[in-house]
């Protein structure tokens, strides 16, 4: 039972809070009406995400037993066996379609959701091996969240959001391909099949670009009149301290201490991050709802 649970890996879960960010800055955040249907597409995504997570392992199990970490997953380490896996893949797919049913989610947010679906499904069986196609899937796969949570909850998104979600979500993919370029330049083992086309240098120019364009687009976002004049508060610029020490923070662990292979792991344990992503909240809320 444990070893199917970590198949499934909640802890992942994190990521699909994103499709609340529409009511956080649309300063619904505690409007019941919006809250039921976000709540419902993220409990969708949260077992699509499950099921996807199923067929990469199962997909992935012989390269994964050659890396350092992934060795240890479930269907990598012999502990659930490939039928077991598509079964839990088959089960989550199943209660990710049946809140979307039985909730009675928007339209275009459950097709949405399929698209996420149907577009990882091609990830894990072709699209991660083509060098940068690989990153740039990953990002999109978030842009889908956010766009989820707004056409469930009927609130129109910001292209400020939609692009730095983008370039966050891209700024995070090339910190795990920085890692595991890392473990090939040490060990010698090819975790992925796009690693030829990658280079340590080339990924350290990438993430310093995608950083650079992350923050000037925060900014433009935190000063543009539609945004203050949104937000009635000329004071959105404020928040943009705890983006540059967050990014900086996580450049500082990808390129000095090499711990990027799971950002997922960087949010739940990194205090420091912490630290940046409680004061950008608590900013954004004094500028929202007080």
């Amino acid at each position: 039972m444990k070893d199917a649970l970590l198949l499934l890996r909640p802890h992942q879960w994190l990521k699909n809070l994103f499709v609340f960010l529409p009511l956080f800055f649309g300063g619904h955040l505690l409007d019941t009406a919006c809250l039921r249907p976000a709540v419902l597409v993220f409990l969708a995504y949260c077992f699509a995400a499950s099921g996807v997570y199923c067929l990469n392992d199962i997909h992935d199990a012989a390269s994964d037993r050659l890396h350092p970490k992934k060795c240890r997953r479930p269907i990598a380490s012999g502990a659930v066996s490939r039928a077991q896996g598509y079964v839990l893949m088959l089960v989550c797919l199943a209660l990710s379609l049946a809140v979307i049913v039985l909730g009675r989610i928007h339209v275009a947010a459950a097709c949405v959701i399929v698209l996420y679906i149907a577009m990882n499904t091609a990830y894990c069986l072709a699209l991660k091996h083509v060098a940068l196609l690989d990153v740039f899937v990953i990002a999109m796969g978030f842009v889908l969240r956010i766009l989820a949570g707004g056409l469930a909850t009927g609130i129109v998104l910001s292209h400020w959001i939609v692009l730095m979600t983008f370039l966050l979500s891209l700024f995070l993919a090339l910190g795990k391909r920085r890692d595991d370029m890392l473990i090939y330049e040490t060990s010698g083992v090819t975790v992925r099949d796009t690693l030829h086309r990658y280079s340590l240098a080339f990924i350290n120019q990438a993430i310093a670009i995608v950083a650079s364009v992350t923050i000037v687009c925060y900014i433009m976002y935190t000063v543009s009149p539609d945004v203050t004049e949104r937000f009635h508060s000329i004071h959105v610029y404020a928040t943009s301290l705890f983006v540059l020490a967050g990014i900086f923070r996580y450049l500082q662990l990808t390129i000095v201490d090499a711990k990027s292979g799971s950002p997922t792991e960087v949010l739940l344990k990194d205090r420091f991050i912490h630290a940046c992503i409680a004061g950008w909240v608590a900013v954004f809320v004094i500028i929202l709802y007080f």
